[in-house]
């Protein structure tokens, strides 16, 4: 099967392309070609910028027919109305990378089913755009024009990303965990929250690439050890024999004030419940959830260490200072209240 990928570079794209390298199939990948593959096999790639839509869609329309378009860097409106120009009566499949963040928030009933209403906070330009692209997509399939299958991971870590925490993806929280710094935390740590090796992620991607009964549907790929955020810190901790984590909670309002841009999708996202049905993809995609959540902590740490990519925690100040601030807070208004 002839397949291109749009990107290709990253995290997920990378492992789609291993496995479907491994099973035979032939891959092309579109991206600007800054960043160095970590892939090994025949690959083929284009170099261009999809947001170029002029260039990009000539670029398509010289490449050919595909059997397989999996676009992995689709985030606005404007690129998907690009990409139904581009492979309308080129592909067989267009497989859109979405995000299980298009949701209302909070969800009206857990786990969360492909079907619930899709209705971002305005606010969250990137759940917003994500949806807005699923719309136009989903127009063009029922137009005929372009055959859709949208599936929606959530969070998604391994070799060659990182560890998310509340204040982002920086790589100082694995050396604070280590060191038994104290560890900022959204609210009171309660809210659940899903994480997926990416391993298990990209399968269901490359198992849905060229199947027909896919068409037209969406799926969610997420975790399947549902956790708190407190469960998820402390495990953490325990993969990597680490102290039990202190966990300091700090309101999501207060904090996404504080630290606008390395908090705010605690307020956006992180503080509600992100727990999601995989029935659909398991049942249709052979879907599987097989890295258990600390085995996978510990192969993305391994990968982090082999390439130097470990922030030492001491050089930086923004944990401690909102820790700090955040404790002066409180006893301040313990000794006002008990006046």
């Amino acid at each position: 099967m002839k397949t291109l990928i749009i990107g290709g570079s990253g995290l997920i794209s990378t492992a789609i392309t291993r496995q479907l390298l491994a099973r035979g199939d032939e891959v092309i990948l579109y991206n600007r070609g800054r960043t160095p593959l970590r892939v090994e096999g025949a690959v083929q790639t284009l170099i261009g910028d999809r947001t170029d839509f002029a260039a990009f869609e000539a670029q398509m329309a010289a490449a050919g027919r595909f059997d397989c378009v999996i676009d992995m860097v689709c985030y606005r409106p404007a690129e998907a109305e690009s990409a139904v120009r581009a492979f309308t009566g080129r592909t067989e499949q267009y497989i859109f990378c979405s995000t299980v963040d298009v949701y209302t928030k909070p969800a009206a009933r857990y786990p969360i089913q492909e079907d619930a209403e899709r209705k971002p906070d305005p606010a969250f330009s990137y759940a917003l755009n994500k949806a807005a692209c699923e719309e136009i997509l989903l127009a063009a399939h029922r137009r005929g024009e372009l055959a859709i299958t949208i599936i929606r991971p959530a969070h998604t870590y391994g070799e060659g990303g990182a560890l998310l925490h509340s204040l982002g993806w920086s790589t100082r929280y694995i050396d604070r965990i280590r060191k038994g710094r104290p560890i900022p935390v959204h609210g009171d740590g309660s809210s659940l929250w899903s994480s997926c090796h990416v391993d298990d992620v990209a399968a269901a991607f490359a198992n849905a690439a060229g199947q027909s009964h896919v068409l037209g549907k969406a799926y969610h790929v997420a975790g399947e050890e549902w956790q708190s955020w407190n469960q998820y810190h402390q495990r953490v901790a325990e993969a990597l024999s680490a102290p039990p984590p202190i966990l300091v909670h700090i309101p999501t309002d207060l904090l996404a004030r504080a630290l606008p841009e390395e908090a705010a999708w605690c307020k956006l996202n992180f503080q509600f419940n992100n727990i999601f049905d995989n029935r659909a993809a398991r049942e249709e995609l052979g879907f599987r959830y097989t890295v258990p959540w600390e085995e996978g902590v510990r192969r993305t740490v391994t990968w982090l260490e082999e390439h130097g990519r470990i922030e030492p925690s001491d050089e930086h100040e923004v944990e401690d200072r909102i820790i700090a601030a955040w404790r002066q807070a409180e006893e301040t208004l313990l000794r006002q209240l008990q006046r």
